[in-house]
């Protein structure tokens, strides 16, 4: 099975490389993608919004035969969902590492402070205390020397989504700074932070508890959970 990994928000291909080992020893070939913009820290970066993130990942499915599976973690999760409106046909399986679906007119998140056309990494203490679990001081400085400011475009701009197919694409959520209860609890609830995948046909939940980087935090056990759930699609 073709498995697509799109990283979240500054960060390249390289960012999934401890991850992709269970997927490539259980015969899996893996395409982790950068994407426009996040080429290196001096690309260019106007211009650059949500949609050529998306278009940029369905020119991947559409380089592939057969049906794919497609992984997002963060803002990469609101860029498989689009890619899963684009190609409902083509995807086995949408898989969302501590993200979710961006639903229509949604965005990633236009309160990230911005310099000009790009979002540099914020300062630890611009994030939440469950964002930064088990990610200690040598992998904050890892993280920060790698990270590439993200296109703003990205974050800012809104989702537009065309196809209703797009619910009968099972996902899988790997839920890693909220257990999958309380997720499942906001979706029973219709929260609007789940509404787009409370809508979902079938959805299956995991737990990874850890932060928001479990690439980094706990890469061999995200590696296995993504196993588990191509697994099920296979």
């Amino acid at each position: 099975m073709d498995v697509i990994l799109v990283p979240g928000f500054w960060l390249d291909a390289s960012s999934w490389s401890e991850v992709t080992p269970p997927l490539t020893d259980a015969g899996h070939t893996v395409h982790p993608l950068t994407l426009p913009g996040l080429e290196a820290p001096d690309a260019e970066r106007s211009g650059i919004g949500l949609s050529d993130h998306i278009r940029a990942v369905v020119e991947t499915v559409d380089g592939v035969d057969g049906h794919v599976i497609l992984v997002g973690h963060s803002g990469g999760g609101a860029i498989i969902h689009g890619v899963v409106d684009a190609r409902p046909d083509r995807v086995a399986r949408a898989i969302y590492v501590d993200s979710g679906p961006l639903g229509e007119g949604g965005v990633i998140n236009d309160e990230l402070p911005a310099e000009g056309d790009e979002i540099p990494l914020p300062p630890w203490d611009g994030f939440e205390e469950e964002d930064l679990v088990d990610l200690n001081d040598d992998l904050r400085a890892m993280f920060r020397a790698r990270a590439i400011p993200q296109p703003k475009g990205v974050a800012y701009d809104r989702q537009h989504l065309h196809d209703q197919r797009r619910y009968d694409v099972p996902a899988t959520v790997i839920a890693c700074e909220f257990p999958s209860s309380l997720l499942k609890e906001w979706m029973d609830a219709g929260h609007p932070y789940v509404e787009e995948l409370a809508r979902i046909r079938d959805v299956d939940l995991m737990d990874l508890p850890t932060g928001h980087w479990p690439q980094f935090t706990k890469p061999a056990e995200l590696g296995k959970a993504i196993l588990a759930a191509v697994d099920r699609s296979a």
